[in-house]
């Protein structure tokens, strides 16, 4: 049967007779005719569809935008942030509105942190509610679950050197045994000799005129008493002596023959399972190789998608511990540390791959060439970078012209800590108690020398107006730079050793582990709560940010929170030795170590 066509003259003429329109098709129903133009009857003007409005708060339907605005506002908390600051303003002017509304940030933030926490710790005035959100969404993805990844890279690394320790001792093992069996033979003849030669001693040590052997821990027998042997109830001599000892000594050669076919069997395990497959620097733990038993069977899981962060470990260019470490020239592009070894080192994190290049030493090359003592603190601001070393000098850099010195200025005792809070205004804290202002754009730099404390000042934060310094005296001083005069000065009952100043918090850590934790408003310094993050010993450094919390430790560790009340830890890295300092800048993370390295962490390129 043919299709149905209708024209449109019959069509008009049929509604002149006043006869029924016929019913129009589905319009999911097939047909030849479709494209041709003028087959089918186009419905007039007054019955075209019209175009839906836009959403919009004032027309009323059945959409989103219908419900209350407290809805919309909870159904946009559960998007990324990201996506409610860039996306949602480009989708109509309605969603646009919910980035700017304060209280869907702060639901968003205590979803974050949790109901019983307390965020922000500070004054909530001005508060950048957008960019803390965002930045915890970006802290909790890169670094949940880092820690125990760290850790099984960690026990990853110690199984593969016990794997090399294993095919070295067999290497050793086939070399003796080319040299032939003779060989073999005296060198494990020898052992034994050297071995009787030590148990002779022993047999002949009497007590009270009778033998006794101490062996595997046996005590001696009181005097009068006789050791028994197990089978004979006779007095053990020394030619029995002798052949318990050769035993033991059989003993002990197969216990080492079993131990090391059990560290083959553990690299067979290891290879079949995957976990040795990863060699190529990653830092991840890879998933089950192709062809492995679990995919025979048809069983096996997918592989995990790698981390979100990747850790650098930068070449070893110091001699001696590193003291301090700075990130600078923006996004992280440039690392500088200061150690013991006197030199101050830059390095150049662009580049890909899994360690960074050295750029330069700065003051030239080789031992000693930065400073005449320890480097012990670092500050920069914009392209100056200065460094303070226990030779009681800071030395400035010019970063823009590849590490060039721009100045020398010499204090009058070790330089501990530095703040760079305006161009050419230079902070430093020494040893002698004083905080110094300086102008580095002179050539007597010195603008003012201040005795605030009664013992060596440890840490340093500076704005246009205030200075805050940090002693040993276990005080806390603020300072008004404009007014010339203390605003007040803090006892504490411990003595901060890192401090952080951002919008109107401070953050800092004291020599026992504990995080402390102020407001700072219109010039009125106010203890707001302190807390234990289980730092067990001197907090070295401490990062915040309004939606990020870094901290590390002599401890040998490093934590990294959400800067709440109390701060919720996200995640807690070990180190093999106490950690002297951090430095986060555009998410990423650089410590200075103990075992003279740098190591970085950032997003995955």
């Amino acid at each position: 049967m043919s299709d149905p066509q209708v024209t449109v003259g019959q069509d008009e003429a049929g509604a002149e007779r006043g006869e029924k329109e016929p019913k129009s098709a589905p319009l999911n129903q097939p047909s030849n005719e479709a494209s041709r133009p003028g087959q089918l009857r186009l419905p007039s003007g007054s019955q075209l569809p019209s175009a839906e409005p836009s959403p919009s708060p004032s027309v009323e339907g059945s959409g989103l935008l219908s419900l209350p605005w407290e809805m919309v506002a909870r159904i946009a908390s559960h998007l990324p942030a990201q996506c409610v600051i860039t996306v949602l303003p480009q989708v109509c002017h309605a969603l646009g509105n919910v980035g700017k509304d304060s209280t869907a940030w702060q639901l968003r933030a205590r979803r974050l942190t949790g109901p019983r926490a307390s965020f922000p710790v500070g004054p909530r005035d001005g508060f950048d509610w957008p960019s803390a959100c965002l930045e915890m969404e970006e802290l909790i993805a890169c670094w949940t679950g880092q820690g125990e990844r760290a850790a099984r890279e960690a026990e990853q690394a110690e199984r593969e050197r016990e794997v090399e320790r294993a095919q070295e001792r067999e290497r050793d093992r086939e070399a003796l045994a080319e040299e032939g069996i003779g060989e073999w033979e005296e060198v494990v003849e020898g052992r034994h000799q050297v071995d009787e030669g030590l148990e002779v001693e022993e047999v002949g040590f009497q007590v009270g005129g009778v033998i006794a052997v101490p062996w595997d821990g046996e005590e001696l027998m009181e005097e009068g008493e006789i050791q028994q042997d197990r089978e004979g109830d006779l007095p053990m001599g020394v030619g029995e002596g002798e052949e318990r000892k050769e035993d033991a000594a059989e003993a002990m050669m197969e216990e080492e023959r079993d131990d090391e076919q059990g560290v083959l069997e553990a690299i067979e395990v290891e290879e079949r399972v995957g976990v040795l497959a990863d060699r190529d620097g990653q830092d991840y733990i890879a998933g089950p190789r192709l062809g492995s038993e679990g995919e025979r069977n048809g069983s096996s899981r997918p592989p995990s998608p790698p981390p979100a962060l990747e850790r650098l470990s930068l070449p070893s260019g110091h001699i001696a511990e590193v003291n301090s470490v700075l990130l600078v020239g923006g996004e992280g592009a440039v690392c500088a540390s200061g150690s013991r070894d006197r030199n101050v080192n830059l390095w150049d994190l662009r580049d890909g791959g899994s360690t960074g290049r050295l750029l330069h030493t700065l003051g030239g090359q080789g031992l000693f060439s930065t400073h005449k003592g320890w480097v012990w603190c670092l500050a920069a601001r914009g392209p100056l970078l200065a460094s303070g070393s226990f030779d009681s000098t800071v030395r400035l850099w010019d970063l823009g012209a590849q590490g060039a010195e721009r100045g020398l200025i010499r204090a009058r005792a070790a330089v501990l800590c530095l703040a760079l809070p305006q161009k050419d205004v230079l902070l430093a804290g020494t040893y002698d108690k004083k905080v110094s202002v300086y102008d580095t754009r002179v050539a007597e730099p010195l603008v003012k020398s201040l005795r605030l404390h009664s013992n060596a000042v440890l840490c340093l934060v500076a704005d246009e107006q205030y200075i805050l310094s940090g002693s040993k005296d276990r005080t806390v001083v603020i300072y008004d730079r404009r007014a010339g005069k203390t605003l007040q000065k803090l006892q504490l009952s411990s003595y901060l050793l890192s401090m952080c100043y951002s919008d109107s918090e401070v953050w800092a850590g004291d020599n026992r582990g504990m995080l402390h934790a102020f407001s700072m408003q219109a010039g009125f310094f106010k203890p707001l709560s302190q807390f234990d993050v289980g730092h067990t010993s001197l907090v070295t450094g401490i990062h915040r940010s309004p939606g990020s919390l870094y901290t590390c430790s002599a401890d040998r560790t490093i934590k990294v929170h959400l800067p709440c009340a109390p701060p919720k830890t996200l995640c807690t890295l070990h180190h093999q030795a106490g950690v002297n300092g951090l430095s986060v800048e555009a998410g990423v993370l650089a410590i200075a170590s103990g075992e003279m390295c740098v190591e970085v962490w950032r997003a995955r390129r």
